[in-house]
């Protein structure tokens, strides 16, 4: 196991331990009786923010695998780059269970979705910034990857450091639907998934 795959494995691990974590924000109605088909009803605030955190932290590890797939070696910033992004997602389901606690109250829910959308916000600096050092020299990647295309691949990010910043001013406007902005990002870092541009085989 190389470096990078020792890396890859510990970063699995958060990943697999935060998006498990998510589904214990959603419990079971108690004594409900005749009214569960009502009780369960109730309860969609924490069916979407489960949803839409699913997704996020998902994609997340896609896109986390499809890098790392191709770097061959570590170095000590990526390695803390890795972890401030870790730091980060296993942290997502404590703010998703604010927003499905608080998603139908008329003014904690615009606090909650806030701090929401302010975890993501740090979530796409980190992996901005881990993209950012692996693309600068390049050194980290396999001999495969065409360096000067990655680096110029950076303007993908532009559309998430202003997307994401922009939910943080819709979350007092509408909590509702700032998660399901969030679920639509998360749909389209799904759909347009990074790719790691590679030399042509000569």
């Amino acid at each position: 196991m190389n470096e990078s795959s020792r890396v890859e494995a510990f970063s699995d691990g958060v990943f697999a331990i935060a998006i498990t974590l998510l589904i214990l924000e959603i419990k079971v109605p108690q004594h409900s009786g005749d009214h569960l088909w009502s009780d369960l009803g109730r309860q969609w605030p924490s069916y979407a923010a489960y949803v839409v955190s699913f997704l996020v932290i998902g994609i997340m590890w896609v896109n986390h695998h499809t890098v790392f797939s191709y770097v061959v070696r570590v170095d000590r910033t990526l390695m803390f780059l890795n972890l401030l992004l870790l730091m980060t997602v296993a942290a997502i389901p404590w703010p998703a269970g604010l927003m499905a606690e608080y998603l139908r109250e008329e003014h904690a829910s615009h606090v909650a979705a806030a701090v929401y959308s302010g975890f993501m916000v740090v979530m796409a600096l980190n992996f901005t910034a881990l993209w950012w050092h692996l693309t600068r020299t390049g050194h980290l990647f396999d001999s495969r990857v065409d360096v000067r295309a990655a680096r110029a691949a950076r303007a993908r990010f532009a559309f998430g450091s202003l997307a994401y910043p922009a939910t943080v001013g819709l979350a007092f406007v509408s909590a509702p639907l700032t998660l399901a902005v969030h679920g639509l990002l998360a749909l389209y870092y799904g759909f347009n998934q990074l790719k790691v541009p590679v030399r042509e085989a000569s």
